[in-house]
């Protein structure tokens, strides 16, 4: 019993927190993106993986909390580890099964995108996430050692 002891100090310290974003393209090939309530920067519905929550199951929720829309996970998109937030996040191809889009709590406007006119006030990581969209049948992995969007908005980047 002492090592399982030992052991959970240092596994708490090493746990990793988890992201599940989407990718929901329309059929002129645009991208879903919201503005989000709390700043002032466009995204794709997604967000923080709850204990115990299954990171596809995390995205469905999560669009439908910012969208109103019901979707289902038909892909992995990418896998990104980013170290310094300790942190990984995982970009799902998503599909509406349902739902009318609507403004939430959470986001207060929404549209879709060509990928050649996103917002300029999008998520640098997001942006990053993209090239998914010109190798569509191979999930990407990636490291992204870039700062936080919280990171930058603290230090007063202006997109």
């Amino acid at each position: 019993m002492p090592r399982t002891t030992h052991l959970r100090p240092a596994y708490a310290r090493l746990a990793v927190q988890a992201g599940a974003f989407s990718t929901i393209v329309d059929e002129k090939g645009e991208i879903l993106l919201c503005h989000r309530r709390d700043v002032d920067l466009w995204n794709a519905p997604g967000g923080r993986v709850e204990p115990g929550e299954a990171p596809w199951d995390a995205v469905v929720r999560e669009i439908r909390e910012e969208t109103e829309l019901d979707a289902e996970v038909v892909g992995l998109a990418s896998v990104s580890w980013k170290p310094r937030q300790n942190e990984i996040l995982f970009q799902f191809v998503c599909r509406i099964v349902g739902g009318t889009l609507a403004v939430t709590e959470e986001s207060d406007d929404f549209g879709y995108f060509a990928l050649d006119e996103l917002p300029a006030r999008l998520s640098p990581a997001f942006r990053a996430r993209l090239d998914w969209s010109q190798t569509r049948h191979r999930t990407i992995l990636r490291t992204d050692d870039c700062p936080s969007t919280r990171e930058l908005l603290d230090q007063g980047h202006a997109w």
